[in-house]
């Protein structure tokens, strides 16, 4: 059996049949990567009708990662997804804190989910930021709350958590409310994947 075994000519090759199904939203060449890398992790081409990206969002993202911003995410799965080298080149590190004993103490104690105490462990660190969450719903309504109510700004949120107990709300609330430019995706869909295939495609735009 014949298949390709270069790695640069899978993603290429993957790149060109994927295309076609973007060609209907006459999307801008950047916007185009946000999309492709999205469905080239999902391997779901039917994304493209969900997937929202603010008009602001790819420009502020650049601009962020150029100014050496850091990443704070939801799951480890997350950050281990995210080209940490490609970050560092910029200055900037993927942080997560759902596993720390801190953080669970502090949920337990306020009886909230990890990843919603984790938010509020960064507190001020989120802003100028990247805040990338692919996984709970929680943590995503906790950091829209911090920044209607505590002022917080984010330079980008990527929101796309996944499931069937509040992952459509917050996305949704993400998508209608949100003063921060954002890349999401509607519905149940997302996931840890989703989350850092996008941070990747805006990485990626920035030459090295």
């Amino acid at each position: 059996m014949q298949y390709i075994k270069d790695p640069m000519a899978i993603e290429t090759r993957s790149m060109e049949i994927i295309a076609p199904y973007l060609a209907k939203f006459q999307l801008d060449e950047q916007t185009t990567k946000v999309y492709s890398r999205i469905i080239h992790a999902a391997g779901d081409p039917d994304y493209a009708n969900i997937i929202k990206v603010h008009p602001e969002a790819i420009a502020a993202g650049i601009a962020a990662l150029q100014a050496g911003c850091n990443i704070f995410c939801d799951v480890e799965m997350v950050r281990t997804g995210i080209n940490k080298r490609r970050l560092g080149e910029f200055g900037g590190q993927a942080y997560c804190l759902v596993a720390d004993e801190t953080v669970a103490q502090e949920a337990k104690v306020a009886g909230i989910t990890r990843s919603m105490a984790a938010m509020r462990k960064f507190g001020t660190q989120l802003n100028g930021a990247i805040v990338a969450i692919g996984n709970a719903p929680t943590a995503l309504f906790e950091v829209l709350k911090m920044i209607e109510e505590e002022n917080i700004k984010p330079a980008l949120i990527v929101g796309v958590p996944v499931g069937f107990v509040g992952a459509a709300e917050s996305k949704e609330l993400l998508h209608t409310t949100s003063p921060v430019p954002y890349i999401t995706v509607l519905g149940n869909k997302g996931g840890s994947p989703i989350a850092a295939a996008s941070v990747n495609a805006v990485m990626y735009m920035l030459g090295r």
